[in-house]
């Protein structure tokens, strides 16, 4: 760490585990692109292209540098489970929010299984239609083929809600707090 660079470890496939060391200001560079989270990387390891996905980090909870990372290996014709980023779509076309209400994430991403080639780079639910008190569940997420949330194969129990829209308390608080208000100051 010290000759500015992150111990890391590969792992999985038909390989055994190998500790590696990576440039740390390439490693920041690279990682404000959402996609390093979710897609399968390259990584030269003497000379050696291996296919791998970033399944851990570890960072320092008071600066801004990566302590470790551990990556997997990839084998392209066998399923694996990756977390995925959400992208809520539509906010703003969503009846409850035209109403007034705020819509409250309870999920950023989600846990797939699927091939490699199949990993998307985020899954996109879409809050049209959403009235103030509705939710959008797991099962309720349009999946391209390949795809499937493992959450849902634990059963329906685990079919947890993704984003809600909830009805805005400040703005009714605010308009019975002025109006009593108002009424006090005229009787005086």
């Amino acid at each position: 760490r010290r000759n500015g660079n992150i111990p890391a470890v590969i792992y999985g496939g038909n390989s055994e585990p190998e500790l590696i060391e990576l440039n740390h200001n390439d490693m920041v560079k690279s990682l404000v692109n959402e996609a390093v989270y979710s897609h399968i990387l390259k990584l030269n390891i003497g000379g050696k292209i291996e296919n791998a996905i970033l399944k851990d980090m570890q960072r320092h909870p008071a600066k801004t540098q990566i302590l470790h990372m551990d990556f997997m290996r990839v084998v392209m014709g066998e399923k694996l489970k990756i977390n995925v980023p959400l992208h809520f779509v539509n906010e703003e076309l969503s009846p409850g929010v035209k109403e007034g209400g705020v819509v409250m994430h309870s999920m950023i991403d989600v846990e797939i299984e699927c091939l490699p080639k199949n990993i998307p780079e985020y899954i996109e639910v879409d809050l049209t239609g959403l009235q103030i008190g509705e939710s959008i569940h797991l099962s309720q997420i349009v999946l391209a083929d390949g795809l499937e949330i493992v959450a849902l194969t634990h059963g329906e129990d685990h079919d947890l809600p993704v984003a809600q829209i909830m009805k805005s308390k400040a703005g009714s608080d605010d308009v019975d707090a002025d109006g009593s208000a108002e009424e006090e100051v005229a009787s005086e």
